[in-house]
Parts: structure tokens; sequence; C-alpha cells
């Protein structure tokens, strides 16, 4: 943030050179009155909902790679998916000030005035995972290629329904840049290359298992012939292995679903849910980290990144190199 003196411009400008030329979070400048200092470079981290594997392995990663770097990062989220629970966080970071924040805004627009104002005070916005419309809020944006994600599960689930019968989709909500991305991606694919299977309406949970489960149920009843279910993130997944598992439906309804949280390893191997399209959240960790630390140290950095994805089955998950992309419930 801008200093009130020279002095204390003096010092944070030396604190950043030292990590431009170090990379460590400290610098030992004396300021222009003769006294000593160092000013440490502290970061922040604000996750979606602190209590998701996706997150947790996000935060381990980001948490892993400043320790790395020599720099102070610390782990704040939303108890839900919720902007009233998120707002007043990011509230909070805006009145400390930090040289930068990693966050995952839970809305696209709803978060933009408050993290407008903490980029307007001097610290460096990173995007990771979600994102917000305003493409001037964020220095970088760092997060899986999500339509692409939504085409490779309507692939595989046309396959594994023989493309023919119904596929519903169920979500977190509408107005999330991530799982709006997935359901435009699944739709696109299932329109354009599988026209025998018929699409109903999306639903969306409010990011709650126990409603996914009864929606699931709730349409097994009006559409006997569901083939296939779309699920858009883990907690929706979990929901939708319950259901199934009520209704004594699983293994008959294909189940692709976002994510890898070890609920959902569990059912992958259990035969309830078949394909899980995981992303790499330790990789949007580790790159908001330092692409944060670039835009603080004034070095050049990338406005996107891409982070990979993979698609995890029952016959490939003991392959070292796509069981590495497995969430973590702590580090």
């Amino acid at each position: 943030m801008p200093g009130t003196s020279r002095s204390r411009t003096l010092v944070r400008c030396c604190a950043v050179l030292a990590l431009v030329a170090a990379g460590t979070a400290t610098a030992g400048c004396g300021s222009d009155g003769g006294g000593g200092g160092a000013k440490s470079v502290t970061l922040k981290l604000v996750t979606g909902v602190k209590s998701d594997p996706f997150y947790i392995t996000m935060a381990c990663a980001a948490q892993a790679e400043a320790e790395k770097r020599g720099v102070k990062l610390t782990v704040d989220g939303s108890a839900q998916w919720d902007v009233a629970v998120q707002r007043p966080i990011v509230d909070a970071v805006g009145a400390n000030r930090p040289d930068g924040l990693l966050i995952s805004p839970v809305d696209t627009a709803a978060l933009t005035p408050s993290l407008t104002q903490v980029q307007s005070a001097g610290t460096k916005v990173v995007l990771v995972d979600t994102a917000v419309s305003d493409a001037s809020v964020g220095v970088s944006r760092i997060s899986s290629d999500n339509e692409a994600g939504g085409r490779t599960a309507a692939k595989a689930l046309a396959e594994l329904m023989g493309d023919r019968g119904s596929a519903l989709v169920i979500s977190v909500k509408p107005g999330v840049s991530t799982t709006d991305a997935r359901i435009k991606g699944f739709t696109e694919e299932m329109q354009a290359n599988h026209p025998a299977i018929t699409l109903l309406p999306v639903l969306y949970d409010n990011d709650l298992p126990a409603t996914a489960a009864s929606q699931l149920q709730a349409t097994l009843a009006a559409h006997p012939d569901l083939g296939g279910v779309f699920a858009g993130n883990t907690n929706t997944a979990q929901g939708v292995a319950t259901g199934l598992q009520a209704a004594g439906r699983q293994g008959a309804v294909k189940v692709a679903a976002f994510d890898a949280e070890p609920d959902e390893v569990a059912a992958l191997k259990s035969g309830t849910l078949d394909v899980l399209v995981a992303q790499d959240p330790a990789g949007i960790g580790t790159q908001g980290v330092d692409q944060a630390l670039a835009a603080v140290a004034g070095q050049p950095v990338t406005a996107q990144i891409g982070t990979t994805m993979v698609a995890i089955t029952k016959a490939n998950l003991d392959d070292p190199e796509v069981g590495k992309y497995v969430y973590r419930e702590a580090c």
C-alpha cells in the first residue's frame, strides 16, 4: 500500500527490491532518517469454502509455495458459498491492506465493489479458481478450463449412457464463473454431438448435498429413463451419490462429477460415481502465490493461466500420474 511518508515509501521499495533480487520476503533497507527497518511481504488467500478439500488442497500448496519463497501467507475462507459470508472477509482484508490478495470470489458481480476498493488501496489481487466479470479486477486469473471440463464430462457420460436416454445437470447456483462454464461446455457438447440424449432442465442445489439428493430422487420419479447425471462440483456429487444409493439406482444411472475429493473417490471405487473430472487446485495455489509476488515486485505477470485437468476412472485411479490429482483433506 502507499506509505504515508517518504520513510515508509523507501522501506516498502527496498523490501520489494529485495524480493526481486533474493526471492525473500524481507529487506534490511534504512530510511532516509537513518533508522534501520524492514518490510515483510504479506499475502492473504481467501477461498470459496474453507472446509472443501478442493480449497484445502489449494491452500496447502499456496502455503508451501509461500514458505519456499520466504513470504508470509495467511488463509481464510467462507463457511459456505455465500456472498453475505465472504464479503465481510474481503472487507476485513481491505482494512489490513496486505501486499497481495489471492481470492476465489463466490459471485461474478456482487463482490466487485469490495475487490475494487482493495485493489485501489494498493493490494495486488489475483483471482484463483473463480473470477468476477469486471476485467479490471485482478492482475492475474488462474483457473481450470471449465468449459473444456464440461465437454469432457459430456463425452464420458454420453459413452457410458450408450448415447441414449435423459441426462440431468445439477449444479451450485447461477452466477458462479466456474460452474456456469462447466454447464456451458457440457450442454454444447451434448447438443452438438449427442442429439439422441435428452437434456433435462438444469437444477441448482445451493451447494447443499441433501438438496441434490432430493432433486435427484424427484427426477428419477418423473423421468424413469434417466440415464446420466452431471454433478457440477464436490458437494453436488456427494448428494447425487446419496440420492442414487437411497433409490437403489447406483450403477444403473451413470454419473460424471467434477472434482476428486476423498468421498468422491470412495464413490468412484464403489461404482456410485463413474468418472471424475479432476482439477489441479495445488497448481492454482502455487501459481497464485507466484503471480502475486511478481506483481508486488513490479515484475511481468501472466494475465490468464489455465491449469491441468484429468479424467479419473476406476481403471486409472491407481496410476500415480492420475492419482496425484486426488484432493486432500488436510496439509
